[in-house]
């Protein structure tokens, strides 16, 4: 990896705008009831940092696991523990998550703070090379793609815990695995539209991505009229 300042810089710079841009249209679904934009900063951040914990994992689930395919699934389910834990580790016993919609709200932001880490690391070998077009379209692609499925996936995590907000320990411990194991899912899935086409052919991936984009947006009026009772 480079140690060039200026080429870190520009790959840093170009990983977290994307992630802003939709981390502002994300909380644009809580600006009745916003969350402390110094809280989100930290949560941002936290979803940065958690790359570090995620990358070994993955090397060892690529050391471990023999199919790839269960490399793949398996790489999805850590990076969207991770993500959770970086929102559980900071929030858990607090007051700060008071209604259903905070759910999806924290994760989406720690899973966009994630993604902009993960597109600078992208973005760095091009730079490094001089292929700034190349990089430039990365970071296109990387905007409408992987930022956006990190952003819906744990989305989809947390609004499985809004909807379990109000119900009993057993029920919101159900409804986490199932919010994780959808997230996963979506999560894998994604991946596996994009190494099957080598990453020449996205929109089959983008389309069913979109798709699922417009179904949580969908469940997060759900979430919001939840909030209001």
């Amino acid at each position: 990896m480079t140690s060039d300042p200026k080429i870190l810089g520009l790959a840093l710079l170009g990983g977290i705008i994307p992630a802003l841009l939709w981390l502002f249209f994300w909380l644009r679904e809580d600006k009745k009831r916003p969350e402390p934009k110094g809280l989100l900063a930290i949560v941002f951040f936290l979803g940065m940092l958690s790359i570090a914990v995620v990358i070994p994992i993955q090397q060892f689930i690529r050391d471990n696991v023999a199919s790839y395919d269960w490399q793949i699934v398996s790489w999805a389910g850590a990076e969207e523990l991770i993500k959770y834990l970086a929102v559980v580790i900071l929030l858990l016993n607090t007051k700060n998550i008071d209604e259903p919609l905070d759910w999806p709200i924290y994760l989406i932001t720690a899973a966009l703070g994630f993604a902009a880490i993960e597109n600078a690391l992208y973005l760095i070998k091009p730079l490094t090379l001089g292929q700034n077009t190349v990089g430039l379209f990365t970071g296109q692609v990387r905007f409408l793609g992987a930022t956006l499925l990190h952003a819906v996936s744990s989305g989809i995590l947390g609004i499985s815990l809004g909807l379990a907000f109000f119900m009993n320990s057993f029920s919101k411990k159900m409804y986490f695995v199932i919010g994780l194991a959808l997230a996963t899912i979506l999560h894998s899935i994604f991946n596996f539209f994009i190494i099957e086409n080598n990453g020449s052919n996205p929109l089959k991936a983008l389309g069913f991505l979109w798709v699922t984009t417009v179904i949580v947006m969908l469940l997060f009026e759900k979430l919001r009229r939840m909030s209001v009772k």
